[in-house]
């Protein structure tokens, strides 16, 4: 692979994009839209006054929960976002209690929880504004939040990205023992990308461990898009976590030129989310080949950038089978 290649392939393993509305479906509004707040869970180190950039790449020793306050664009047919040129914003950031379950706030009935976890090459605040418009685009009417795990953010970062996640495994095990055992809580959603989906496996297992087939009760959709995780490891780990595997859809993309990088980086392996459909399926899972939905050259961010990839998320979380991307 030549040079420019790697580091554009690199590049795009941090998977932002720009989010329009879905195509060709029509939901009702974002809960996010009406109450502009993403709730947090990061196990990176604070800035001294939650001051931008509010948290950096080094490792925290606690975990820090908190709320983002919200600036969402304009919505008026005429703004700067009807032409891709606004969009949301972080406001400010507010520390909030230590235990994750007090973060959703007694309502008529139970919130379910949408949680994206980033993956490699992430700020803090690109892995939060893409949990927001990925919640905004699905029109999800529950709570938001993002776990966001010490990134480096660099090109070159990989080893130390990829430690870092692994390292944050425990913490997101307790965001979502903490969820799951809210008596506020209804379903718990999870959408993890590309490194992001390693260590959410690895807190899955964790989890069943932990509770056994009761542990699926409360877990609704687990979507792993571009799932950077050696094949033969997440095989294993799908054995692991029995019932838990039936909540899994893997958004996958043979044509993924960033997991190719991965690929050479981790001595050859195939990693998930460029295998093909057929040896996926194998593990009982269900499996969106999205090869077809890229207009880019690296197609490692689909579930930003292809609104067909979005609404296989909604139907997840939906419960519906829905049309393949």
């Amino acid at each position: 692979m030549r040079p420019a290649v790697l580091i554009g392939a690199a590049f795009a393993l941090a998977g932002c994009a720009s989010m329009a509305a879905p195509g060709g479906a029509r939901f009702d509004a974002s809960a996010l839209s009406e109450q502009p707040t993403l709730l947090v869970a990061t196990t990176r180190k604070p800035v001294p006054g939650l001051a931008k950039p509010w948290f950096g790449a080094e490792r925290a020793a606690a975990l820090t929960v908190a709320r983002a306050r919200l600036n969402p664009p304009s919505d008026g047919r005429f703004s700067l976002a009807s032409v891709g040129l606004d969009d949301w914003e972080i406001e400010r950031i507010e520390p909030a209690v230590r235990d994750v379950g007090e973060l959703i706030a007694p309502a008529a009935g139970a919130r379910d929880v949408l949680i994206y976890v980033h993956g490699f090459k992430q700020t803090f605040e690109t892995a939060a504004l893409d949990a927001v418009r990925l919640s905004d685009g699905i029109r999800f009417r529950g709570e938001t939040m993002v776990f966001s795990w010490p990134s480096k953010a660099g090109l070159f970062d990989y080893g130390y990205d990829r430690e870092s996640a692994m390292w944050s495994r425990d913490a997101f095990e307790r965001v979502l023992d903490s969820l799951m055992t809210s008596p506020n809580v209804g379903r718990v959603h999870i959408v993890a990308h590309s490194m992001g989906t390693m260590l959410t496996m690895e807190a899955l297992r964790q989890l069943h461990a932990r509770y056994g087939e009761t542990a699926a009760q409360k877990l609704g959709a687990v979507v792993f898009a571009s799932p950077d995780i050696d094949m033969n490891v997440f095989a294993s780990s799908v054995e692991r976590i029995g019932p838990l595997a039936a909540r899994i859809t893997v958004i996958s993309a043979t044509n993924d030129r960033a997991l190719a990088l991965s690929r050479r980086l981790a001595g050859g392996i195939t990693r998930v989310g460029a295998a093909e459909k057929k040896e996926l399926e194998r593990l009982g899972l269900r499996v969106i080949d999205a090869s077809q939905q890229g207009w880019g050259i690296i197609n490692h961010d689909l579930f930003l950038s292809s609104g067909e990839v979005r609404q296989v998320i909604r139907n997840a979380i939906d419960g519906r089978p829905g049309p393949g991307a």
